[in-house]
């Protein structure tokens, strides 16, 4: 069974290959990961075990050596219908944090904010103030802090946005997050 981290780690798997049929030479090995995500090799190593046991990472052979690449077709399932049931949101007070959901950047283009409380996760680091809607694994505020990665960002809040949005921001999700997932050539991105 998936755990809410296991997400985070393929988000990060995602943010870092090159999402098309040749696969970029960038290969994160599992300790690398975990620094980058602020999280122990322990549990980055588990996360990646029920990735694979799930089908979202597959084995491809590359240059004399076996490595786990994310299944599109799978990640898009998982992301788009499934993530909302077994990841379930539920808001909480007010405080300091991270714009989330359709409150990030991403959406602007998209979604006007009114007078509501905007959702943010929690964290010191955070500028924007709302209700709380905690990350789907408590490292995220920290890794994005310590390691800036724009395409991670934003597919953490896209997910955000199918977990708790009401119909129009979870479409507009669900198509951004598609199109990243399928895009031919990731250009990386650096700033939060």
């Amino acid at each position: 069974m998936l755990k809410p981290q296991d997400i985070v780690i393929l988000l990060k798997i995602l943010s870092t290959v090159t999402l098309s049929n040749a696969y970029s030479e960038e290969e994160l090995s599992q300790n690398e990961l975990a620094g980058l995500l602020c999280m122990s090799p322990s549990e980055v190593n588990a996360g990646f075990k029920r990735l694979v046991l799930s089908g979202l990472l597959g084995p491809v052979q590359r240059s004399n050596k076996l490595v786990y690449v994310p299944i599109k077709a799978a990640v898009e399932e998982c992301l788009v219908s499934g993530v909302k049931y077994f990841l379930p949101v539920q808001l909480g007070a007010y405080t300091r944090g991270i714009a989330t959901s359709y409150a990030a950047p991403i959406f602007e283009k998209h979604i006007v904010l009114g007078d509501d409380p905007i959702p943010v996760w929690p964290s010191g680091d955070g500028d924007q103030r709302g209700v709380a809607l905690e990350p789907l694994y408590r490292s995220v505020p920290q890794s994005l802090a310590k390691h800036p990665d724009q395409l991670f960002y934003e597919m953490l809040v896209l997910v955000d946005a199918i977990r708790i949005g009401r119909v129009r921001e979870r479409n507009i999700a669900i198509k951004l997050l598609k199109e990243i997932i399928h895009v031919k050539q990731q250009k990386k991105k650096s700033n939060v």
